[in-house]
């Protein structure tokens, strides 16, 4: 399982600038099919620069949520990292 994609990603405006959300459309690629789901998510970065993630999906899925929310973690730190999500 990978994710290939986020379509339509938009940030949200916050006061808090430590913490960034972000709305999007995560396209996955399962074993035997792909998967496009909604997703609301932020990242929360502590005083000694280790980043959290908060998933939250928006539709239930027909999948086992926790590999989901590892790949996705993954996924996302390191676009975040490389520089590639709006900031």
């Amino acid at each position: 399982m990978k994710v290939l994609e986020f379509k339509n990603l938009t940030r949200e405006e916050g006061q808090i600038f430590y913490m960034r959300k972000y709305a999007c459309e995560a396209v996955l690629e399962l074993p035997t099919t792909s998967l496009e789901t909604k997703i609301n998510f932020a990242i929360e970065i502590n005083p000694f620069g280790v980043r959290t993630v908060n998933i939250a999906f928006s539709e239930p899925l027909n999948y086992p949520v926790l590999p989901v929310m590892k790949v996705l973690k993954e996924y996302i730190i390191k676009q975040d990292l490389a520089g590639h999500l709006p900031c």
